[in-house]
């Protein structure tokens, strides 16, 4: 029975539009809209001014008309996407160095209130602390500091009664230590975000190191053994459930492999085991898994196949062996593989399928290998049947009874 998701409700539909749905542009439009409350303190604070006699209609309707139109404009670019463009996509060090700018300008016409506006360039910087790097809180506080002490001068010249010197020089004091004091901690905050990020880097790294170790074979880049066992339970798995998934198992291994360790050296024995996982890949399938399985022995999982099928791919793969050069410091040696094949029965452990494959593998090679012997699972013919292949030409592909 089919039933319908819930509607959203009014208020998430309200504010996807408003915020976005992308989570980190909603959060910088979140952040953007929170730093507004400090305008809409000076806001209020001019309409007290006014209210009061401190300050002109004409200056609070200036002054809020910009403060508005700041709001509107960082809502605008975030909203859009248009800050996405940027290296610091919220643009924290541009907001701010408008934010002080406005500030400043309240100070200068908020008359004998203009102390109670020193506090704001302290909040707006403190919003700041999280995303400004060291650079940009030093150019931050050394702007604050710059305008705020531009202002103070004309102010002392022009209007000495609300700006006296001698206020004015405790309040430039007191920003003096205040601002430097919020970009140090800009900085030291800014640097435990790199290291933080470092080490979760470095920890995302170790844990993709780790998988690989835990699942791959260190030498030919292959399946492991125990990864492989855990693929082939998946597969069993979804034969159970399906009746209908059907896979067969290989059990390879490479013809005469310890005389080219004794001949040539372990290095390129390991050479012949790294060309040969690459020439296999090549011949098989991209669903079937190629695992190493110990030594020069490597298991196949022919995926969604039957044996008739899988004996195809892996002869694909002897041809493609039999060209390739296995071993670059000997380029004359060639390798061969013995192999043993079955289909599995989803009413049997994986371990009686793998040896079968291992029986079949064994009778391979005692019938003079480089072929591929096939034994079926007991459900069907309990048969051993010889592959035909190139060296064993000429001699009779009788069937064997196990």
């Amino acid at each position: 029975m089919f039933f319908p998701e819930p509607a959203l409700s009014v208020y998430t539909r309200l504010s996807h539009v408003l915020l976005s749905t992308d989570p980190q542009q909603r959060l910088r439009l979140q952040r953007s809209l929170l730093a507004a409350n400090v305008f809409l303190a000076c806001c209020l604070l001019q309409v007290y001014a006014a209210w009061a006699g401190f300050m002109s209609v004409d200056n609070v309707k200036w002054l809020t008309g910009t403060i508005v139109l700041n709001c509107l404009l960082w809502y605008t670019v975030l909203r859009s996407g248009f800050n996405l463009r940027f290296a610091d996509p919220a643009l924290t060090l541009p907001q701010i160095l408008a934010a002080i700018t406005i500030i400043v300008g309240a100070y200068a016409v908020t008359g004998p209130v203009h102390g109670s506006v020193m506090m704001l360039v302290a909040l707006v910087l403190v919003f700041g602390v999280f995303n400004l790097k060291p650079r940009g809180a030093r150019i931050a506080s050394a702007y604050s500091l710059l305008a705020i002490g531009a202002a103070q001068l004309i102010k002392m010249e022009t209007d000495p009664l609300h700006y006296p010197f001698k206020l004015e020089v405790a309040h430039f004091v007191l920003i003096a230590a205040i601002v430097p004091t919020i970009s140090s901690l800009a900085s030291q905050l800014s640097s435990m975000r790199a290291r933080l990020k470092q080490q979760k880097d470095e920890l995302a790294q170790a844990l993709v190191r780790i998988q690989i170790l835990a699942t791959r074979d260190e030498l030919t880049g292959l399946v492991n053994r125990r990864h492989m066992m855990d693929v082939l339970q998946q597969h069993r798995k979804r034969l159970q459930r399906s009746g209908h998934h059907r896979f067969c198992l290989a059990l390879v291994d490479l013809d005469h492999f310890k005389r080219v360790n004794d001949s040539h050296g372990h290095g390129v024995g390991d050479d012949v085991l790294r060309q040969f996982a690459q020439v296999a890949q090549r011949g098989l399938r991209d669903t079937d898994v190629l695992a190493r399985w110990g030594g020069e022995e490597f298991l196949v999982l022919l995926n969604d196949t039957t044996t008739e099928q899988a004996q195809v791919g892996l002869e694909r793969v002897r041809e493609l062996l039999a060209d390739a050069v296995v071993a670059p410091a000997v380029p004359q040696l060639r390798a061969t593989f013995s192999a043993g094949l079955t289909d599995y029965d989803c009413t049997e452990p994986l371990d009686v399928c793998i040896e079968r494959a291992d029986r079949a593998l064994y009778a391979a090679k005692a019938a003079g290998r480089n072929r591929t012997l096939v034994e079926a699972a007991p459900t069907r013919s309990p048969v051993l049947l010889q592959l035909d292949t190139p060296a064993a030409k000429g001699e009779a592909a009788s069937a064997r009874i196990i």
